[in-house]
């Protein structure tokens, strides 16, 4: 019978194709690093003081000529003279003669607290801060300002004095942590107007120090990097898609039925083109404050379904001939799966699903908020180690299963059992594969954190986190492809070699039979089995 294209492809087409797919993950990674600029961009701003003596709800703007009643600083006399609840800090997104554009997609807006020290005010331990903001936006300078979100907010106020707390030290500035303040999941306006009021009585914000400024960093994706994001999810989708179609043509030509691996196979081509979806293009026209969450779903029913994938394939290759072909058998192992694809699902939905309501929302906010995303975070971790520690427990018994078989094959001719060494070397040589994608996947990673984002070489910056992003996206793409394809059923046949009668041939495979049991898609599937007097 005709096995998978990986057994029936020849060695030269194998390594040409070989060669393909590393050209194409080499042309992925440079699209990321000269192509593509930085992924995301930081702006710093400046929040203004504008007074707001009778505590109207209207909007202060900080320059134009609608600007609000002023203040540079609070050592000035008129700011002597007012109350901390007529101060209202004011920052205009994006700088004057700047719009933002749908292309950033998201905006995330973090605070950073410039808080002198005193001796009579100083920051309390544990305190924290109340703030009370409001988002407007506007697609016009002309326009009036639409409120968008208002919230009252409270964050822990973490910070440290280097130097000892003595008079001669009294103005020098606390080291802050910065404070998330706001995540926007759609740019689909062109301006937005942040107020912040900082509401002061006897209970409220008491202890937090003597503040200076405020200073609002927005972080956003940038354009030029979406277009780049956004063509490469347009090509990789028609073409697994079209590689899913045509691997399961290939299935329902068989004389048998879908095994669980091709089954297996199947739904990591359908989880790959889930990913791949552009969705992006709908959302540069509509104001989708979802998308964050929706790309994480994304991720996560692919993640999810590459592990149980990995599980299934080193599984199908392992067990009993009886134990194949049932999904029961790897319940332990599928349910670590879906334990922490679920806690991560319910984090996301506490963090991301609330910012659809209320974008100033963090779930880091209260201490039980904090100690709960901890543990998801943790309990998580353990199933990834779990998970991984049995998976290379499992690959290392596939492969000591393998070699075994080999010792079952001396009696057939040399020819034969030279070809099924070949076909073990490819199996291996795919698992490698597998390993090193992963192992490319944390390296990648590790080298996204510790570098400065971006690497000096003559005339050209290469932009290191971009290429990251398109390289290991391109990675699972191609490596996807690669299964599908190589897994196909091969529909090419054997001619007869000379000398081998038919009598050889009925042996040969009453002894494959044997051995192997019920069909399957591979002869390294069929030969891993062991068999039951074992």
């Amino acid at each position: 019978m005709s096995g998978a294209i990986i057994e029936s492809m020849s060695t030269k087409k194998l390594i040409l194709m070989g060669f393909c797919i590393l050209g194409f993950q080499l042309l992925s990674i440079m699209v990321g690093a000269f192509i593509a600029p930085t992924p995301t961009t930081a702006i710093r701003y400046l929040a203004t003081k504008c007074i707001n003596g009778h505590r109207t709800r209207g909007w202060l703007m900080p320059w134009g000529s609608n600007r609000c009643h002023q203040i540079r600083s609070f050592d000035e006399p008129l700011a002597k003279t007012l109350d901390a609840n007529d101060i209202v800090f004011a920052v205009h997104i994006p700088l004057p003669d700047k719009e933002m554009s749908p292309l950033f997609q998201y905006m995330l807006a973090v605070l950073q607290f410039d808080i002198a020290f005193k001796m009579i005010n100083q920051i309390e331990d544990g305190v924290s801060i109340t703030i009370e903001a409001s988002l407007a936006y506007r697609d016009d300078l002309m326009s009036e300002w639409t409120t968008k979100f208002h919230s009252v907010e409270q964050r822990p106020l973490r910070c440290i004095f280097a130097v000892p707390k003595t008079y001669e030290n009294e103005g020098r500035f606390y080291h802050c942590e910065p404070i998330s303040l706001m995540e926007l999941g759609t740019m689909a306006h062109k301006y937005f107007l942040i107020n912040i009021r900082l509401p002061v009585n006897d209970t409220v914000n008491v202890g937090i120090g003597e503040i200076k400024d405020i200073h609002i960093v927005s972080i956003h994706q940038n354009g030029g990097f979406t277009k780049v994001w956004i063509t490469m999810k347009t090509v990789f989708c028609p073409w697994i898609f079209v590689a899913i179609v045509w691997y399961w043509q290939r299935i329902h030509l068989m004389a048998r039925s879908p095994v669980l691996l091709e089954k297996a196979i199947f739904a990591l081509g359908i989880s790959m083109m889930f990913l791949n979806v552009p969705v992006e293009w709908l959302s540069l026209g509509c104001e989708w404050t979802w998308m964050l969450l929706f790309e994480d779903v994304q991720q996560g029913i692919f993640y999810s379904t590459l592990f149980c994938f990995w599980i299934i394939f080193c599984g199908e290759h392992l067990m009993d001939q009886s134990q194949r072909n049932q999904l029961s058998v790897y319940w332990w192992q599928i349910s670590l799966v879906l334990f922490g694809s679920s806690i991560l699902l319910i984090f996301d939905l506490s963090e991301r699903g609330m910012h659809l309501n209320n974008p100033f929302h963090s779930v880091w906010a209260s201490e039980i908020g904090t100690n709960l995303a901890i543990t998801f975070i943790v309990m998580a971790g353990i199933c990834v180690c779990l998970y991984f520690l049995s998976l290379c427990s499992m690959v290392r018994c596939v492969f000591r299963n393998i070699e075994g078989k080999l010792q079952h094959f001396s009696a057939i001719p040399e020819a034969r059992r030279l070809r099924y060494k070949g076909v073990i070397f490819r199996f291996k040589f795919l698992m490698l594969a597998t390993l090193s994608c992963a192992a490319m996947t944390v390296i990648f990673f590790i080298l996204n954190q510790v570098s400065e984002g971006h690497l000096h070489t003559g005339d050209y910056t290469l932009q290191v986190h971009s290429a990251f992003l398109t390289g290991v996206y391109g990675m699972w793409n191609l490596y996807v492809f690669s299964i599908m394809f190589l897994y196909a059923p091969s529909h090419k046949h054997r001619s007869k070699r000379s000398g081998e009668t038919d009598i050889f041939r009925k042996a040969e495979n009453q002894r494959t039979q044997l051995m192997s049991g019920e069909q399957g898609p591979t002869e390294i599937y069929r030969i891993a089995g062991k068999v039951a007097e074992e």
